[in-house]
């Protein structure tokens, strides 16, 4: 719940900052139209691939992460396949991308040559301090081990195709003796 507080103070603060900034550093900006729709469509489609790795690696954590009956959004088992393979953070790879795509969607240039990228380098510092901590003390000398092996972020080919193949949506059906998982 934190982590999405925090990430809407980032936003929604972001924009009110970079509409302020942008009111005294770029002024003639807003009434530039072709600034805004070439910045509009660059935005939709990088919101479109932050959607898409956001979509492919939750489903590869719900797919191989779970064990058991847990909450929602919960992982009990480290995932190392699909993007996890080779990447430990393939997920905030793509989010890392949402505050520029957001900026380039509102069209303001401040946030997009400011904001966006200071926002970036706090969820990298949310990554290093928050996230690897929490996944040494779940999974122990097992994270330890593909810490080792697998880098934060891979920008190899094979990795990025990774991101975007297409990963099955899992469901879990209970019954009365064990969970069941389905793909469809």
């Amino acid at each position: 719940m934190i982590r999405i507080i925090v990430w809407i103070v980032m936003i929604i603060g972001g924009a009110i900052l970079s509409s302020f900034i942008d009111n005294h550093l770029f002024g003639k900006i807003h009434s530039d139209i072709f600034f805004h729709v070439v910045s509009l469509i660059i935005g939709v489609l990088l919101m479109m691939l932050v959607i898409r790795i956001s979509k492919n690696t939750g489903r590869t954590l719900a797919k191989y992460g779970r064990s058991g009956n847990l909450k929602r959004l919960e992982t009990n088992m480290l995932v190392q396949n699909g993007a996890y393979s080779h990447m430990r953070h393939p997920m905030h790879f793509g989010l890392l991308l949402f505050p520029l795509s957001f900026a380039l969607i509102i069209g303001s240039p401040s946030f997009i040559m400011f904001i966006a990228p200071v926002e970036a380098v706090l969820m990298l510092v949310m990554v290093w301090m928050v996230e690897e901590p929490e996944a040494i003390r779940k999974f122990g000398n097992q994270y330890l081990e593909y810490k080792k092996g697998v880098p934060w972020f891979c920008f190899k080919l094979k990795c990025l195709k990774e991101l975007f193949k297409s990963v099955a949506k899992s469901k879990i059906i209970a019954n009365a003796s064990s969970p069941i998982t389905t793909l469809y």
